[in-house]
């Protein structure tokens, strides 16, 4: 199965819960993979400092002008719907950072003068910690575009029976792509107002995509009832609700383990790994 880890907004936790899993997870199992999609920030690897196999870069198609072939006909200007390239005073201009890498142009230039050239975003870098495999994503600095090298992360993972995907925070594009084909959503919140406005658009992304999810409260404690209130009206599983605790930012700051440090939280991140094993058994079920 492949389990998303997602959040409405940054800083609940969402790469402590990641990481803590799919350590776990490996201990018991064959073919887990760690795939860091949140690849704006990605910091799974100060936990599990995995050992990198191998590293490439990822790229996108971007559209170079033959400007003996081009007539200044604007076909490619009126295409684009990023205003990546455009025509001013017969002289065709692309904007690289505004390009998707669509390719409209190229196909829509009557006099063949647009090929298409390689435009470097970011870092796909594979590896391992012990028996986990390890996909991560790292975006230039200044790189706009994360959506691709996002893909280009994802496209590792057909090898792995499991894999815990650590997605962005927030619900725009980069999270959506990140979460698109996943078995299982677990939504990480914290219980305050603003852990709770950032779920409710978590949990409408998720519909929108129909995907199945659920709910962990992390830090509980800190905060007031609302999220348990709203998730018990939405018919929402919690699945977990890990409380707060210094020690556990102390870890963080260090880039430690939770589960393997404090054994008394180890059993929170079980019984998610076990919730995680009857979904896998269920949806083999379905599929035979």
């Amino acid at each position: 199965m492949r389990i998303a880890i997602a959040s409405g907004k940054g800083g609940t936790g969402k790469t402590t819960v990641a990481v803590n899993i799919a350590s776990l997870m490996a201990e018991r199992f064959d073919q887990v993979c760690y795939a860091d999609c949140d690849v704006e920030e990605p910091n799974g690897h100060l936990f599990l400092k995995p050992t990198i196999d191998r590293e490439w870069s990822a790229a996108i198609p971007i559209p170079q002008v033959d400007e003996s072939l081009c007539d200044a006909c604007g076909k490619c200007k009126e295409i684009c719907e990023f205003n990546a390239i455009t025509v001013i005073l017969d002289k065709v201009l692309v904007f690289q950072e505004l390009c998707h890498g669509c390719g409209g142009c190229t196909l829509a230039c009557p006099p063949k003068a647009i090929t298409e050239v390689p435009r470097e975003i970011g870092l796909v870098m594979v590896g391992h910690r012990g028996c986990l495999r390890f996909v991560s994503g790292r975006l230039n600095v200044g790189e706009p575009l994360s959506v691709p090298l996002i893909r280009a992360v994802k496209k590792e993972l057909g090898k792995y029976t499991d894999v815990i995907i650590d997605a962005l925070p927030g619900t725009a594009c980069p999270m959506v792509e990140t979460i698109s084909d996943a078995d299982h959503v677990l939504l990480v919140t914290e219980p305050t107002p603003f852990g709770l406005n950032d779920l409710k658009l978590a949990v409408e992304t998720a519909r929108k995509l129909d995907l199945p999810y659920s709910v962990i409260i992390n830090r509980a404690g800190i905060g007031d009832k609302g999220v348990q209130d709203f998730c018990r009206l939405e018919n929402i599983p919690i699945i977990a609700e890990i409380p707060d605790d210094r020690r556990v930012a102390e870890l963080y700051s260090k880039g430690e383990m939770i589960y393997k440090v404090l054994p008394e939280f180890k059993k929170y991140f079980e019984d998610i790994v076990e919730k995680i094993n009857d979904w896998q058994k269920r949806y083999e079920r379905i599929i035979k």
